[in-house]
């Protein structure tokens, strides 16, 4: 069983869009919540997600930037086991509209009907610092 590197994972994960991201609560419990890459899954180590400032998963990466993503993918080929991804990564918040640019596509203006230019509107970065696999009869850990 080889060991899997970033690259093999990211072309496992090209059709993976969709993860929860779980944060640590005002409360001391965990949280999660469905996020989208937006299409942008040529994964390399981080994830972007766009989100509002005042929303309540901003105000708990402010005060512990530590979150865990979550992937799952269909189920493989001939009813095989689907593909388990779990990161542990280091959130950031980024404000800087050019960033945005590099990352936005037009499906986001469904929820930020100004584009780049809504007010309030943040993109996070996932950092990964563990990324953990399962894939039926492999399962391994990726340097990140």
């Amino acid at each position: 069983m080889a060991q899997w590197t970033l690259s093999d994972l990211s072309k496992k994960m090209a059709k993976l869009d969709f993860a929860m991201l779980g944060t640590h609560s005002a409360t001391g419990g965990i949280t999660a919540r469905p996020m989208s890459n937006n299409g942008d899954v040529d994964y390399d180590g981080d994830s972007y997600f766009f989100a509002y400032d005042h929303s309540r998963k901003i105000a708990e990466i402010r005060a512990q930037p530590e979150v865990m993503l979550s992937y799952t993918g269909a189920a493989g080929m001939l009813g095989g086991p689907p593909l388990f991804i779990a990161i542990e990564g280091r959130a950031s918040l980024i404000q800087d509209r050019a960033r945005f640019e590099e990352h936005w596509t037009k499906d986001l203006d469904r929820y930020f009907p100004d584009g780049i230019d809504t007010p309030g509107v943040v993109m996070i970065q996932v950092h990964a610092e563990r990324i953990r696999y399962w894939d039926g009869g492999e399962e391994g850990e990726v340097a990140a």
